[in-house]
């Protein structure tokens, strides 16, 4: 809590040279800034607002001191003023802070040192004279000018968004995506910055344009009001929405009267951006891609579902005692029913949750099949779950993005229709996390003779994406479907399966454990409490008694983002007590990133092909080329300063992004403070992801909520009408 400053609070004028911003909010630009004040011998705190703040520059600040119970002496500016520095010594810190991609610390030393406050006229004008500098050389000197040209855009439009209200360090993703067109375009249609840039949404881009001048009543702002609806519903898993509640959900968002939604919505449907049709007999309307492709998905499977599979008739009698000489495993007679269905099937669904034999299944399916010389392609929606699929079956598998060959060109696939993919059995794993638009795609690449096999955990949270591609395919009873239910005798020794399978049908896990177990609860009475004693469970217990690396092993799953117990509060505090921030470290987009943290990218990014949701773990920071270095997998990805928004810190996670991952430890908080998420497939989906051991810290009370809420709430798609 901070102490609120009194009344009477004297306001006080402050001017000095900013030497750390610990802070910065790319949204609505708050900051905390390390000042060296004219007149004080610390450095001073300082919590104010601006659009765009960096070391070295001079800020004029009016507010008030006040004391904050866990930060202590403050100033918190009320107004605050930011200009280019002036001073040598400003010039060297705002320089060496990492803005510059070619320039760090040292060489911005060296720059002021031979050049003095002339070294910025000297960038533009004088640039061959940079390499009177020791050790700045034609390549160097290149990678200084350029990177001085793009911040002097970047500074453009930010000066531009600032005097149109926006404050936002995504200057950098703005020139990254329009370069310096960036100001024509944001000026004939701002609302392209919600559908273009992550991480500016529908306000901002509102505001900018009422800073243009456009009316609230203006078609082009209802029309985007319409489209901004529809795609944060797909943020919410649905392709498409019922009318009435599209029409009430854009009134609420832009606030104009439902006549003029209806004709911006009749303009939509004309230029065939968004479809209407019947969805259980309700009128809905779709974005016209979605919709698309939800009918594509249909068509394709019914289409591949025909005809017999690409390889000779198969005897099941014979094949199965064969396959169990092979493994040496005996099949429980589901097994058997399900490898006799799968060697006569073109495409099959197998699905059932941890510990009833997917793995052995598929396996035997894969040996023999192999055995018949078929042709197999194995892939899995994230790398973690393909490394997986790859330990379990011996071949090679891939990312359905690796597999269809992305092009960051087009940000589409180069494996479709015209350049199918080579194979006869295509074997996707972890099925439940596949969007319609990652279906379709893959769909598309499949060859027509070649037969398909869906594996996944039907109950599980379905995708992030839009659509519930493997519960609409089971649902719709068009495809042949094995549901797996024994749960075997070794796994059944695991209190974590066990109580997986209680949680899903609805029964509260036991809390009993003994010696030996690998399920634990930790009670705490409130969020305070339950913070506390997650950290010491993360960083002592665990670590002491299982010998398990709190970085590496233990993953924090939380129900959300929000509040104490959500992920970006607890990232922070796992950040504090496992790897503190040192010396080197760059402060970017409200996190502070320092070598050996955590993380985890949070889009897709074709062109260095990481995709959302890969863990990996900085390796180095390179203050000097503005650039930061994770380690995926073995592999290193390079990232400039001003593309750190694709990062967050990754002690602990939502479930949600877990999806389709499994960690040795598990740890979950669960209070009443994440009532809102509380649901049995989220709990379900959190335990299965622990391989070795799951902790649940928080209330009785929040699990009992969590395994009672069937959480039925429906995702508006059309694909199990269309199949059916």
């Amino acid at each position: 809590m901070s102490a609120s400053p009194s009344a009477t609070a004297p306001t006080e004028a402050l001017a000095g040279l900013v030497e750390r911003v610990t802070y910065h909010n790319a949204e609505n630009g708050f900051c905390v800034l390390r000042v060296k004040a004219r007149g004080h011998k610390d450095l001073v705190t300082v919590v104010g607002h601006a659009a765009s703040i960096a070391a070295g520059e001079w800020v004029q600040l009016s507010g008030s001191w006040t004391n904050d119970r866990t930060h202590g002496l403050q100033f918190r500016a009320g107004f605050l003023k930011a200009s280019p520095p002036t001073t040598l010594e400003g010039i060297e810190r705002y320089l060496g802070s990492g803005m510059i991609r070619g320039i760090g610390p040292a060489y911005a030393r060296k720059l002021v040192r031979a050049f003095g406050d002339a070294v910025f006229d000297l960038i533009e004008a004088e640039p061959a004279r940079l390499r009177e500098v020791t050790g700045i050389g034609p390549k160097r000197a290149s990678r200084i000018v350029a990177g001085w040209a793009e911040q002097k855009v970047i500074r453009e439009i930010m000066l531009f968004l600032h005097a149109h209200g926006v404050g936002t360090s995504r200057a950098v993703r703005i020139h990254k995506t329009y370069g310096a067109e960036a100001v024509r375009v944001i000026s004939e249609n701002p609302y392209r910055l919600a559908r273009d840039i992550r991480g500016i949404g529908f306000r901002t881009a509102d505001l900018v344009a009422q800073r243009l001048g456009i009316e609230p009543t203006a078609m082009i702002r209802v029309r985007a009001g319409i489209s901004f609806a529809l795609a944060e519903a797909t943020g919410e898993g649905h392709c498409g929405l019922p009318l009435a509640e599209l029409t009430a959900q854009t009134a609420a968002l832009i606030e104009v009267p439902p006549p003029l939604i209806e004709t911006a919505l009749e303009l939509e449907l004309a230029e065939g951006d968004v479809v209407a049709d019947t969805l259980e007999g309700e009128r809905c309307v779709f974005l016209a891609g979605l919709y698309r492709a939800e009918q594509g998905i249909a068509e394709r499977l019914r289409a591949l579902a025909q005809g017999a599979p690409p390889w000779p008739a198969i005897d099941a009698d014979r094949a199965i005692p064969w396959v169990e000489g092979k493994t040496g495993l005996s099949l429980a007679p589901s097994q058997r029913e399900a490898l006799a269905l799968a060697t006569r099937s073109k495409v099959l669904v197998i699905t059932g949750g941890p510990g009833v034999g997917k793995t052995t299944l598929v396996n035997s399916v894969l040996r023999v099949l192999r055995a018949k010389g078929v042709e197999v392609a194995l892939c899995a929606p994230t790398g973690r779950a393909a490394k997986r699929l790859s330990d379990s079956t011996g071949m090679e598998a891939r990312t359905i993005h690796r597999l269809l060959e992305t092009d960051p060109k087009t940000g589409g696939f180069k494996r479709t229709e015209e350049r199918p993919l080579d194979c006869q059995l295509l074997v996707v794993d972890e099925t439940s996390m596949v969007d319609v638009p990652l279906m379709r795609a893959l769909l598309r690449a499949l060859p027509d003779e070649a037969a398909l096999l869906l594996v996944g955990d039907v109950d599980q949270l379905p995708s992030v994406g839009p659509g519930q591609v493997l519960a609409d395919i089971i649902g719709s009873g068009a495809l042949p479907v094995v549901r797996l239910t024994e749960v075997f005798r070794q796994a059944a020794e695991s209190q974590v399966i066990v109580n997986a399978h209680r949680i899903n049908e609805g029964h509260m896990p036991e809390l009993r454990p003994g010696e030996g177990s690998d399920f634990f609860f930790v009670d705490a009475a409130d969020p305070e409490e339950g913070v506390r004693k997650l950290l010491t469970v993360v960083r002592e217990r665990i670590p002491a008694r299982f010998g398990l690396d709190p970085v590496r092993d233990v993953q924090v799953l939380c129900p959300m983002n929000r509040g104490g117990l959500g992920a970006r509060s607890l990232n922070i505090e796992l950040q504090k007590v496992l790897n503190p921030p040192g010396e080197l470290r760059v402060e970017r987009f409200g996190w502070t990133f320092g070598p050996g943290d955590k993380v985890m990218q949070v889009a897709n990014d074709y062109d260095r092909e990481v995709y959302n949701g890969d863990l990996g773990v900085i390796a180095s920071i390179d203050m000097e080329e503005g650039e930061l270095t994770v380690r995926f997998e073995g592999r290193e990805v390079a990232y400039g300063f001003g593309e750190l928004d694709e990062l967050v810190l990754a002690y602990a996670t939502t479930i949600h992004k877990a999806q389709g991952s499994e960690y040795p430890a598990v740890v979950i908080p669960l209070t009443t403070q994440h009532y809102a998420m509380l649901a049995r497939n989220l709990l379900y989906t959190g335990v299965t992801r622990g391989k070795k051991l799951v902790v649940l810290v928080g209330q009785r009370r929040a699990l009992a909520i969590a395994v009672r809420n069937r959480n039925t709430r429906q995702r508006w798609s059309k694909l199990r009408e269309w199949l059916a």
